[in-house]
């Protein structure tokens, strides 16, 4: 397998709304990320994934696109962008757009001429469908943000297709003019030194809405493949595909790279866990640790060479994981680390959401009115009218409304968290003067110095990189696995919870790697406190 830069760094996710602001606006712009460059070298990553800057409405937070080559007022201007991106290359970082084009604002130009008349040039940028006779819409097909994907423009007598918001309808990929604006988009970016792209629902692209197929469609890797020669195939950038239903079978059609599509893929199995099956993610129930490293494991071993692993607990769409999986109120700082080393040891390339390495949590709201989150926001509405209680609704957004994550980052411990000087966009969470940067800074054994250390292995260590995976026989919530590489194996050992637990191991300790508490005098029988994590390097018996 060719060996590349991205399988060898961490990336560091910036939602930059949320990051930091430079102007006193209450709103994180570039010229935020440009002054916490240095913060980031100094925790190690090697690129970041910034969420959408494009110029937007903001109706889904930048992720409804009105100019792709124009950035958001809010945050700056393109003579900004231009700078972050060499100042981050001055530091050994690249920049990885997030690029979103299955759908886009209904503000863009292309779709305000779409709408002028079915003749109009552009209106098979986009998807139109007759009513049915009696005027409904053209089929069953229902929005991520809840009722139909469908919607009527009066002037035309046709409905569009918005998969999510009606402010973002889906473009027609099946148009190949559509296709090539895409990748001359794509190259403006390219041309300007960026690192890659992380590419927003991209399974969708190759939709047949009149079949009901919106994932995986027959064509979608054609596209790809096509995009991949037109665009980034001529560079070594990293790109990181959204697909919410891939299985390590599809995964390998995007990311094994005789195929000349994708780097990787986010898959989300591991997220979903817990969740009822066949309900949607408001529909809680705990997590089974076993499950987790079932899936895990899978995931580790049936991509081997065909494909490459996005490995992440957090991004901006989910809640922060201490608060999820960890121990909040008992452990925060060590379940943060036991959550950090059993990621950052897997096989593949690491991600990290601004605000992890510090191990900020989810800021509960008691009222509907405290809540920004669109999605939140129309599945309270929608659940209202079934007959569910506020209360419970209530529950569910705290748990996993995506505002969790989109919280400001909590640089100190002056009003609001040293983000901005003016009022914040979203409410700071209340937590800010004992979780923030500077304590993190401040305290040698932080979980931020457990982020840096476990980048730095990786850095150190060809095993993190290149290694097999094997899971190992345990307790049900003792994640244990060994990675091997030419002759060195190194063994992880997780409690996942805040039960004691004894490991058994047949082997010695060669070399302490790290450890988030007490390091183990031997192997033979080990008992593990809660939310104990350590890694050493093994000889076995």
């Amino acid at each position: 397998m060719e060996k590349h830069w991205w399988q060898e760094v961490v990336v560091y996710q910036i939602y930059p709304r949320s990051f930091k602001d430079s102007n006193g606006d209450g709103i994180g712009d570039i010229g935020g990320i440009i002054e916490k460059l240095d913060y980031l070298k100094t925790l190690g990553i090697g690129a970041i994934w910034l969420s959408p800057v494009y110029a937007s409405p903001n109706d889904d937070n930048g992720y409804d696109i009105s100019d792709y080559e124009a950035i958001m007022s809010e945050f700056g201007t393109m003579e900004e962008m231009e700078h972050l991106i060499a100042e981050a290359k001055k530091r050994s970082i690249k920049i990885v757009m997030d690029l979103v084009v299955n759908h886009t604002s209904d503000e863009h130009h292309w779709f305000v001429e779409a709408k002028k008349s079915k003749k109009n040039a552009y209106r098979d940028y986009y998807i139109w469908s007759d009513p049915k006779a009696d005027g409904s819409a053209p089929n069953g097909l229902e929005s991520t943000f809840s009722g139909s994907a469908w919607e009527f423009d009066e002037s035309s007598g046709q409905y569009y297709l918005h998969l999510f918001s009606k402010k973002q309808p889906d473009l027609n990929w099946s148009n190949e003019k559509v296709r090539q604006s895409v990748y001359d988009m794509m190259n403006f970016w390219i041309e300007k030194g960026i690192g890659g792209f992380r590419m927003d629902v991209i399974d969708l692209i190759g939709k047949v809405p009149e079949e009901l197929i919106t994932g995986n469609g027959p064509k979608l890797h054609d596209y790809l493949k096509e995009m991949n020669q037109a665009t980034f195939g001529q560079h070594d950038l990293l790109t990181v595909g959204e697909t919410w239903g891939a299985t390590p079978e599809i995964a390998k059609l995007y990311s094994n790279p005789n195929r000349k599509e994708l780097s990787m893929v986010f898959q989300f199995e591991h997220v979903s866990l817990d969740e009822q099956p066949q309900k949607s993610k408001w529909d809680l129930r705990p997590l089974e640790v076993e499950q987790l490293k079932k899936v895990f494991a899978k995931w580790q071993t049936e991509l081997g060479n065909e494909g490459w692993n996005s490995l992440f607990w957090n991004n901006h769409d989910l809640p922060r994981i201490i608060s999820r999986w960890g121990d909040e109120k008992n452990y925060r700082v060590k379940s943060g680390k036991l959550l950090a080393i059993l990621l950052h040891l897997l096989k593949g390339t690491p991600y990290i959401y601004q605000g992890e390495e510090i191990g900020m949590t989810n800021r509960a709201v008691s009222t509907i009115e405290e809540v920004d989150d669109i999605e939140s926001i129309n599945m309270y509405q929608e659940r209202l009218n079934i007959g569910y209680e506020p209360a419970e609704i209530i529950q569910a957004i705290n748990v996993k409304g995506r505002d969790n994550a989109r919280t400001p980052m909590q640089w100190e411990d002056s009003e609001n968290a040293g983000f901005t000087k003016g009022k914040p966009w979203l409410f700071v969470n209340e937590n800010y003067p004992e979780i923030n940067v500077a304590k993190a800074l401040m305290n040698k054994d932080s979980l931020f110095y457990t982020y840096q250390k476990l980048i730095q292995l990786r850095k150190d260590n060809p095993l993190v990189v290149w290694g097999d995976f094997h899971l190992l026989k345990t307790a049900p919530e003792v994640f244990a696995y060994e990675r091997h590489y030419e002759g060195k194996t190194w063994l992880v050992v997780a409690n996942f919870t805040s039960e004691v637990n004894i490991f058994h191991y047949n082997g010695t300790i060669k070399e302490m790697i790290i450890t988030n508490g007490p390091e183990p005098a031997q192997l033979k029988e080990v008992s593990l406190m809660p939310w104990d994590a350590f890694v050493v390097e093994v000889v076995k018996s």
